[in-house]
């Protein structure tokens, strides 16, 4: 071992190490056949891996030598893990080359507390790298991975760095989803008379039912500002805990349903956002009923705004004027000819 801790191990030649303990995993990589270790810590080195083990580049092996201030890498990563897992987050108590893997531990949306993970990853002994934060994820996925990068690492370095992540709280965390009944408010009057099919119920009754949620009550209703607010009404009274109103968002003289979701007693009203498809949305509430106001773009992309913004409203977030602002980061479609979302840069 080099640098600082040179003094924590003694280096061997592999042809004296016959009979010694090893002291951490050795990797072996066989491209398309396997990846993993050849050798586990805590081997007795034979006669026979002698061979083996310099087929695979290695001349000189660690016998690891801890002092009283020092940790081996797995100790550290359990030490990590234990700090940065939160509520709905998993991981398996046996490392292996320092590096643990955090799962989902019921399915939900996975929160990342950024500031938390960049504080951490500023030790330099210190690896911590996940997937982005409000990515919805089913039980059982890995959603980050940590580890310590030397074998040895310094007891007070990583408690000075987990100190510090503690003042954030749990660094992961998977919120389980809701499943409101959904009142659907239709809106136009060339829907309302007949003069064109309905599009949006299918594609919504499809996205929600994504996530278990159904239509309790759907209402067609003209561009009228009392008929869109009695239809808003009416679905609550049926018993809807979140509302979606369709159509009617735009700037144009007869889009008034932004006006009537205000007018149906929404506090706050928040109108457009810098995500692309999605400029016109309206996200509000109603008492405790989150209200979406949903512009035409959801009937001709497959990916919206609409599916940014769901899963963090049924994981129980009240969406600000900051958080839409955040969004503009990513939030431009690319109108890819095959659409892959969500494995694509939109909304990361």
């Amino acid at each position: 071992m080099t640098g600082k801790y040179k003094s924590s191990a003694t280096i061997i030649s592999v042809d004296q190490a016959v009979g010694t303990v090893l002291a951490h995993d050795i990797t072996e990589i066989r491209p398309g056949q396997f990846k993993g270790p050849a050798f586990k810590k805590g081997h007795i080195i034979r006669e026979e891996d002698i061979r083996h083990l310099k087929r695979l580049g290695k001349e000189h092996l660690y016998v690891l030598k801890l002092g009283r201030d020092e940790l081996h890498e797995d100790e550290a990563a359990l030490r990590i893990a234990n700090v940065i897992a939160g509520p709905g987050v998993s991981f398996e108590e046996s490392p292996s080359e320092g590096k643990i893997a955090l799962k989902a531990a019921r399915s939900g949306l996975l929160k990342i507390n950024v500031e938390a993970l960049v504080e951490l990853n500023m030790t330099p002994e210190i690896s911590c790298s996940s997937r982005h934060t409000n990515t919805v994820v089913q039980a059982g996925d890995i959603l980050a991975a940590t580890r310590a990068i030397p074998l040895i690492l310094k007891e007070k370095t990583l408690m000075e760095a987990l100190e510090a992540i503690r003042t954030y709280g749990p660094v992961f965390t998977v919120t389980a989803l809701a499943q409101p009944p959904t009142g659907l408010v239709v809106t136009g009057n060339e829907v309302y008379t007949g003069l064109i099919e309905d599009k949006f119920a299918p594609i919504l009754r499809k996205k929600l039912a994504a996530y278990g949620c159904e239509i309790c009550k759907l209402v067609f209703s003209p561009d009228k500002l009392d008929r869109i607010v009695d239809g808003i009404r009416s679905v609550i009274q049926a018993g809807a805990r979140l509302v979606m109103v369709a159509g009617g968002m735009s700037v144009d003289p007869d889009d008034i349903s932004r006006l009537a979701v205000a007018e149906a007693g929404a506090d706050p009203v928040i109108y457009g956002t810098p995500v692309l498809p999605g400029a016109m949305f309206l996200y509000g509430r109603i008492g405790e009923i989150p209200i979406l106001g949903l512009p035409a773009c959801v009937l001709f992309y497959r990916a919206t705004v609409l599916d940014l913004v769901l899963p963090r409203v049924l994981a129980g977030e009240e969406i600000t004027r900051r958080d839409l602002a955040v969004m503009a980061h990513g939030g431009m479609c690319l109108q890819c000819e095959a659409c892959r979302y969500p494995v694509c840069p939109f909304g990361k």
